[in-house]
């Protein structure tokens, strides 16, 4: 039943209510604090003034009736209709409160908490309940109070969400009230006086010019209705409903104030009906996101901190009261980053870098967006944290390049950065799909780098690029724009590059500041004219070229009544409407500002008890500003409040490349080092520096590390400097740094003695110092590599505590150093062992304890992850490595938390872009690895805290480093769920356990062991699960994996000596599973592509006289015999006479006699003197025709042939 149903009874029967009210006043409670906490959230979005009372929320306290509870109430009248006489006498309805429940909920009920009056009477008359029921307008049921009076039309405009009321107007309208108010009750009793008013005055408007002149009009309606210049309850209450978007507002009909005597009522319902299905939204205040334990996440990797800043995105201040709250972007994660008591709160959701940030006039609502090719707009609730929308392929090609958003949140403005940029308007609280409206730039134009909205009109914005301003005017879907001209020669003037523009305070006035120091002032053409079509509003032209300063202004903007710039130098200046000088900031010393936002609570009122500065005016009033946030270029973030001029530094983070991270083994701190030479330790536990080190101008840190102990930390400069500091103070332990190198010091590393340190620069070449003496000299240097080293480690032999030093390079070889036997300037080589035929290693480690033999793991470019005996260097088991879009980079092993024995352990790795986890040890199961994009763009390092309980990665050009909680329970829940035994390989095979692969493994299973026993013996036949190690080959072929003679040794290798340190006996044989799994770490993740096979022909071959490449037959056939693994004559005649078919498959791994002299002699009729790409690509290995179109198609491999 609707809430105006209730009243529609002819009798309605108020003892009864009465009765059921006193009977249930416990519900009544619970109900109010529900109640409670959204009038907070709506009286925080629109409070306006420090000094502001909050008596005029009083009705508000008590708004929001559920409509089952109505319905329940409705029906419950309807059983007891014509029950009661009527009768015109006033009834008041008193119903008292449990004292000792009110105390307990004295935090949200008590009055001098909530401004609201304890003591009310609700009278309610048959009269009023008849009116109600004649009235032909009130179909909603939207009730209001008797001292308001209602218009006649029964529509009142809609006010904007931001719009302002005037402090003394206000103050009028709260002494209304309570002049009105009767307050000689008793304290447990409420006396409400009721009416009915029209529903339709909470209607919401359908066009964007619309919502704007109403807006402006809303206020004075309301105090020409009253007619004593009150502002009505009803208006108050108009604003504070849509404080949020249409899509995510209440329904009107239970945001007025006196529905309370229909929610008391409808407390008589069981207490089932005290479940709500408001959601987290709608119930979230302003401190609900940083609440304690407001969202638990139960992911392997949790992004729990993050450090640095995107120095291309503005800084917003989300100030709600005296918090320093501001939001910034992260690489592809927006931080709302609450001071005052230390929290962050991450907005994960892109999975690019953000470009640009939005925010709503009451801070509330906050959009996002990126430049990927997917070009993600997503927008999201500050007060509780959740997408409330997603926009996706906004701008496919590029991204989106700026982005802004309407004081009243309704509508988002979004540019591309494509070839053709396109400018968008969206209705984001609706669910349509699309723009409203959208227009293509010219492509003459620059890149447009800032788009705003006219916070008067919605139907108004700008652009501008560094050489354009563009103005635009959108109605009926239609969006037209225009971009005048304005050269130096305009106003024989240089004008500068444009930075940012901003509407003036005067109407139609626009501002744009330029490197120059000029503020060019655009105004509309024939003004007066266009006022009357307020859709060519977007033609305007120069008006005036001012110039300010002679340093260049990087932002322009409004508050309050003032204009502010600031500029290269850090100064930051308030102009009144006039562009007179009222003050400014100069002596902060912050170098060039990029971005500078206003607190949404309006400053205190100028009194002679309040500090604020003086203007450089003749009356030197007080300057009243609100606190605000600026940040600069070179990632600096301060906050500075208007009364006192304080000045706070929130953040001071790296402003260039950060590629350098190091985690101390002993105590929670992590070490952090930039291109722009800031070296800076953090407790990341407390989430505070410890202490930090500028180098000087030039010297870029590329590595750090720290010693076993944590008591060493050496940095590594891109001039081929080495440092050695002490790790608490970062003073140097040397009188000079080490310079041996010329190039950039890329890796760096201790013994675990502390008595040697080994670099890497980027020439391929490994230097060593050593303590002696007590002072560190150098040892010497070796360039035992030809191409660029990919990892150094240091560790020690099985029988000695004695250090030892391997390098491992994209050459393919492995490198260990004779330490011991190395002197000064002689730095030994003792061993140098090639360990891979074609793949190149990424990175290496040593595998933890938890089998008896020592091993190395080592990941290559081919997705393989090989383990190597640390002694013998023989690669002693291969498996898949996670599969995640590109190979590992880099991996660390997790220290163990206790001293154990441990039989499982967990390796973390980067990727390209991602950040992952492995558990050991490998067996090739990809459920056992899991990976999250870490940032944006790429990640560049990897670094593990001292009890394996966080991960650390670097984002390289993107200057920050995310901190990433482990939960290995629920890591090895998601292992759990990937099934047991040989369940996770069955889903590897091309159709799982019931594919045609699995069968045709079974059937060449058994069919090896035919072949083993001789096909055509006559003896009886043994059948076993297993088959001979010298089976394996044979059957990799049969499933279309072909192993070079490398990769066959390192197969059978790995079975053999599988069980020889538990067993000291030799495997020999191998089952069905041990096969499959064998196969599957094994076999080549993607086949040859056919743009490989070209990329070979383009650098052995030349260009024929059609253009194509070629390679002449003979020297093909050289090549097959002497490159790579050689093969003989009579193997490669054999192999080319199969694969054109003429001989009959099979060969001579069949038994079946060939003849190689009579094959050659087939080969010379069939081939052609010169092989060219697509011959030898098509016709002889049999590629399909529509692979040679594709440049990556390829066949995979795991497919039989």
């Amino acid at each position: 039943m609707e809430l105006g149903k209730v009243f529609d009874e002819p009798h309605l029967d108020v003892e009864l209510i009465s009765l059921q009210l006193e009977c249930f006043s416990q519900v009544v409670l619970i109900r109010q604090q529900g109640s409670h906490q959204a009038a907070r959230l709506n009286m925080a979005e629109h409070k306006q003034d420090l000094t502001e009372d909050v008596s005029s929320g009083d009705a508000e306290e008590q708004s929001e009736a559920p409509p089952e509870l109505l319905k329940n109430v409705g029906e419950h009248l309807d059983q007891n209709k014509g029950s009661s006489s009527p009768s015109s006498t006033p009834r008041k309805i008193k119903f008292f409160f449990d004292p000792e429940n009110a105390e307990e909920n004295a935090s949200t009920l008590a009055p001098e908490d909530t401004g609201q009056l304890a003591t009310n009477d609700l009278t309610m008359t048959e009269s009023t309940v008849n009116q109600a029921n004649q009235s032909p307008d009130l179909q909603d049921g939207a009730v209001s109070e008797d001292l308001e009076t209602v218009s006649a039309a029964g529509q009142p405009p809609v006010p904007s969400p931001d719009s302002e009321i005037h402090p003394a107007e206000e103050k009028k309208h709260d002494n209304n009230i309570g002049e009105q108010t009767s307050v000689d009750k008793p304290m447990d009793q409420v006396d409400i006086g009721v009416s009915v008013a029209s529903s339709t005055s909470a209607q919401q408007p359908s066009a964007p010019g619309s919502h704007s002149n109403m807006a402006s009009t809303s206020t004075s309606q309301d105090i020409g209705q009253d007619g004593q210049g009150t502002v009505s309850q009803e208006a108050v209450e108009e604003i504070r409903t849509f404080s949020a978007p249409p899509r995510l507002r209440p329904d009107p009909a239970f945001c007025v104030p006196n529905v309370l005597a229909s929610d008391l009522c409808s407390c008589a319902a069981d207490d089932s009906m005290l479940e709500t299905d408001a959601s987290l939204v709608e119930t979230a205040i302003c401190d609900t996101v940083f609440e304690e334990k407001s969202y638990i996440k139960q992911n392997s990797l949790n992004l729990v901190w993050s450090f640095g800043i995107n120095r291309d995105t503005p800084v917003h201040a989300l100030h709600i009261d005296n918090r320093r709250l501001i939001l910034y972007a992260s690489s592809h994660t927006a931080v709302m980053n609450n001071f005052s008591i230390t929290r962050q709160h991450l907005l994960q959701g892109h999975c690019s870098p953000l470009s640009c940030i939005a925010v709503s006039g009451n801070r509330r609502w906050v959009a996002t967006a990126d430049q990927s090719p997917e070009s993600l707009v997503i927008v999201w609730d500050t007060f509780s944290g959740i997408p409330v929308q997603t926009l996706f392929d906004c701008h496919p090609e590029n991204g989106v390049g700026a982005m802004a958003m309407t004081q009243d949140a309704k509508y988002l403005a979004t540019v591309g950065r494509g070839t053709v940029q396109r400018v968008s308007i969206w209705d984001w609280t609706s669910e349509a799909k699309g723009p409203l409206c959208s227009v293509d730039l010219s492509p003459a134009f620059s890149i447009q780098t800032f788009i705003l909205f006219n916070p008067e009109d919605n139907t108004e914005l700008l652009s501008n690029s560094k050489t354009e301003v563009v103005f635009y005017t959108w109605k009926d879907n239609q969006l037209e724009f225009a971009s005048p001209i304005l050269t130096d020669e305009t106003f024989n003037k240089i004008v500068g590059l444009y930075s940012q523009s901003v509407f003036h305070l005067t109407p139609s006035q626009v501002l744009t500041a330029t490197s120059a120091g000029n503020l060019v002032i655009w105004d509309t053409v024939n003004a007066p004219q266009i006022q009357l079509d307020a859709v060519k509003s977007h033609k305007k032209k120069a008006l005036k070229l001012m110039n300010l300063q002679s340093d260049s202004i990087t932002v322009v903007t409004v508050s309050d009544r003032y204009i502010v710039t600031c500029d290269v130098k850090g100064c930051i200046k308030f102009y009144d409407e006039q562009l007179c000088l009222l003050n400014w900031y100069s002596n902060f010393n912050l170098g060039p500002i990029s971005s500078i936002s206003f607190s949404s609570r309006p400053a205190s009122k100028a009194d002679e008890k309040t500090s604020f500065p003086s203007e450089s005016t003749i009356n030197a009033d007080q300057f009243v500003v609100r606190n605000f946030v600026v940040a600069t270029v070179d990632a600096k973030v301060a906050h500075v409040t208007g009364e006192g001029c304080k000045l706070e530094m929130l953040l001071q983070e790296h402003g260039a490349a950060l590629h350098a991270i190091a985690c101390n083994p002993v105590q929670p701190f992590i070490c952090m080092g930039s291109y722009c030479g800031l070296l800076k330790v953090w407790d990341y536990e407390k989430k505070e520096p410890i202490c930090s080190r500028l180098f000087g101008t030039g010297n870029y840190i590329q590595c750090v590390t720290y010693n076993e102990a944590g008591s060493l930390l050496g940095v590594g400069l891109t001039d081929g400097c080495v440092h050695i500091l002490d790790a608490l103070s970062l003073i140097d332990e040397l009188p000079e740094p080490f310079q041996y190198a010329r190039d950039a010091i890329t890796q760096i590393t201790f013994s675990h003695d502390s008595k040697y340190l080994a670099t890497v620069d980027s020439k391929s070449t490994v230097t060593v110092f050593l303590v002696k003496d007590k002072s560190w000299q150098y040892l010497g240097r070796q360039n035992a590599h030809f191409k660029p080293i990919r990892s150094l480690i240091f560790g020690t032999y099985l029988d000695s505590n004695q250090p030892r030093l391997l390098s491992l390079g994209e050459d393919r070889v492995l490198v260990e150093y004779n330490l011991a036997y190395s002197t000064e300037d002689d730095l030994q080589i003792l061993s140098s062992e090639r360990i891979e035929q074609s793949a190149i290693p990424m990175c290496m480690t040593w595998y933890p304890p938890i089998s008896k033999e020592s091993f190395i793991i080592t990941a290559n470019n081919q997705y393989k992850l090989k383990l190597y005996n640390a002694t013998t260097k023989m690669c002693r088991k291969t498996v898949l490595s996670p599969i995640y879009g590109s190979p590992v980079q880099k991996m660390e092993v997790l220290p163990f938390s206790n001293g154990k024995e441990n039989k499982i352990g967990y390796l973390a790795y980067i990727t390209d872009d991602k950040v992952g986890l492995q558990t050991l040890p490998l067996d090739g199961n990809p459920h056992k690895s899991c990976a999250v994009i870490c940032h944006g763009r790429m990640v560049s390092n990897i670094a593990c805290s001292n009890d394996g309980s966080y991960i650390f990665t670097a984002g390289g050009d993107d200057c920050t480093v995310h901190m990433w909680k482990v939960d290995l329970t629920a890591h090895e829940a998601v292992t759990a769920l990937g099934g047991e035994e040989l369940i996770p390989f069955y889903g590897l095979l091309e159709g799982g356990r019931d594919g045609e692969l699995f069968r045709e493994m079974e059937n060449y299973f058994y069919y090896s062991q035919l072949r083993y026993q001789h096909v055509s013996t006559m003896e009886p036949r043994e059948i076993s699960t297993h088959i001979p190690l010298q089976e394996i080959p044979f059957m990799m072929r049969a499933l279309g994996f072909y192993p070079t003679e490398k990769e066959i040794e390192d197969m059978l290798n790995e079975v053999k000596f599988n069980k020889y340190v538990d067993t000291g006996m030799y495997v020999t044989d191998i089952d069905l599973g041990e096969f499959i799994k064998l196969y599957i770490n094994h076999r080549p993740v993607f086949g040859i592509t056919a743009s490989e096979l070209r990329h070979t022909f383009d650098v052995l071959g030349y260009d024929n006289e059609n253009g194509d490449k070629a390679i002449k037959l003979g020297e093909l056939l050289q090549l097959l015999q002497s490159g790579g693994e050689c093969m003989t004559e009579e193997e490669v005649a054999e192999c080319l006479s199969t694969l054109l078919g003429l001989n009959p498959e099979g060969g001579s791994s069949e038994l079946i006699s060939f003849d190689a002299k009579s094959a050659s002699a087939l080969l010379e009729e069939q081939l052609p003197q010169e092989i060219t790409s697509e011959l030898f690509i098509n016709e002889i290995l049999g590629f399909p025709q529509a692979s040679t179109c594709v440049e990556d198609a390829a066949i995979p491999t795991a497919a039989p042939t």
